[in-house]
């Protein structure tokens, strides 16, 4: 819950800062000179970059969500089974093994998003954030053409 709690303020700052942003494009447009005015298009142009970043991560998080859930409804969430030092942090022998579990089942059953799933939490747990990224864009697209 603090997660979504951090999250939605964080987007909520964001949208407030994209609107003081593109005020001041559009002030500065408004100006009327050529410099002013290639300027406030320029200002205009990060408002637009960060509103679709925005957009466009909040669909990941509330698609991913969505198959923890349907996952778990079916029992099927994976079980830490991770070693941890005595801080609480992940051992990467232990991150390892999982993994090597997770990226044979996801072999044995590539059409199948709930392992896909699994490996994107086994490579988030190996601290491999771009992977597991792509592991849960497979199996949100995995999911979607079953539907």
């Amino acid at each position: 819950m603090r997660a979504k709690i951090t999250y939605l303020v964080t987007a909520a700052v964001l949208v407030v800062y994209f609107v003081l942003v593109g005020s001041r494009g559009l002030l500065l447009i408004q100006q009327g000179t050529w410099l002013t005015v290639t300027f406030g298009a320029a200002v205009l142009v990060l408002p637009v970059i960060g509103i679709w970043f925005l957009w466009m991560n909040t669909r990941f998080v509330t698609r991913a969500n969505q198959l923890a859930s349907e996952l778990e409804a079916e029992g099927g969430l994976p079980v830490d089974e991770l070693e941890r030092d005595r801080y609480g942090r992940i051992l990467r022998d232990s991150a390892d093994e999982v993994f090597a579990r997770r990226k044979a089942e996801t072999e044995d059953a590539p059409g199948d998003w709930r392992t896909w799933f699994r490996l994107a939490v086994a490579y988030h747990d190996a601290r491999d954030t771009p992977r597991a990224r792509k592991a849960m864009q497979r199996a949100i697209a995995l999911h979607q053409a079953r539907a």
